[in-house]
C-alpha cells in the first residue's frame, strides 16, 4: 500500500493498485460505524467492552451511552473499479492508544478526519496529527441524529481550518454519506495534485 504503483493504475501483471485511507477523530465520533457503513467486506473490528479500568482514563463526556472502544483498528475496503481499491483503516479514539498513528499512516494516501458538534475538541489532535505531518485530509461532522446545531462556517472557524481543506456535513450511519466523504477526500487529493508545479528540468 502506498507504493508507487498507486501512481500508475494497475499493478504490473493485472493486480488492483491499492490507495490506503485513514478514519481518525476522537474516541466514539463514529470512525467504527463509518468503516462498517461503507465496507463492502465484513469489517474487522477490534473493539472491547470498556471495563472500570477505563474509569478516570477514557472520559465519556458527550458518549455516555458507549459501552465498548476500539483497541487497535477498525479495517474495511473497497472496490471503486477494476485497477482500484481502497482500504480503510480506522484509528483508535483514546489518548492512550495514539502511539499507534505513527504505524497506521505509513503508506496513507490521506484521511477523514470525524468530527462531533457537542464535542468539537475531540478531533483537534486529528487534525494536528495530519497537518503536522503534510497528509491531505478532509472534515466530515457526524450529524448525530440528524441533529445540525452548527453552521459550516462556525464549525471551520471553531476548528481552525485552512480554507483548502474540506468540511461536510454527514451522517456516517448511512453508506451514501460515508461514500461521499471518500469521494471529497478523492477529489481533495486530485485537487492538490494538479496544484503542484512541475519539476524544472
Amino acid at each position: 500500500m502506498g507504493s508507487a504503483d498507486s501512481d500508475n493504475g494497475a499493478v504490473a501483471g493485472g493486480a488492483p493498485a491499492a490507495v490506503k485511507v485513514l478514519i481518525a477523530g476522537g474516541f466514539g465520533v463514529g470512525k467504527t460505524t463509518m468503516v462498517g457503513a461503507v465496507s463492502e467486506v465484513a469489517p474487522l473490528r477490534t473493539e472491547e467492552v470498556m471495563t472500570r479500568a477505563s474509569v478516570g482514563v477514557d472520559s465519556l463526556e458527550g458518549v455516555g451511552g458507549k459501552s465498548t472502544t476500539t483497541v487497535a483498528l477498525d479495517f474495511g475496503r473497497i472496490t471503486i473499479s477494476h485497477d482500484l481499491v481502497v482500504y480503510l483503516f480506522g484509528t483508535p479514539g483514546q489518548e492512550r492508544f495514539w502511539f499507534m498513528w505513527n504505524d497506521l499512516v505509513n503508506g496513507a494516501l490521506g484521511a477523514v478526519v470525524l468530527a462531533d458538534t457537542r464535542r468539537l475538541e475531540s478531533s483537534f489532535a486529528s487534525i494536528d496529527f495530519f497537518e503536522s505531518r503534510g497528509i491531505p485530509f478532509v472534515v466530515g461532522v457526524n450529524c448525530f441524529h440528524g441533529v445540525r446545531d452548527r453552521s459550516v462556517a462556525e464549525i471551520r472557524e471553531a476548528l481552525d481550518l485552512d480554507p483548502g481543506v474540506p468540511l461536510l456535513m454527514a451522517d456516517v450511519r448511512q453508506r451514501s454519506d460515508a461514500r461521499d466523504l471518500l469521494l471529497a477526500l478523492v477529489d481533495h487529493l486530485m485537487t492538490l495534485r494538479t496544484e503542484v508545479p512541475e519539476p524544472v528540468g
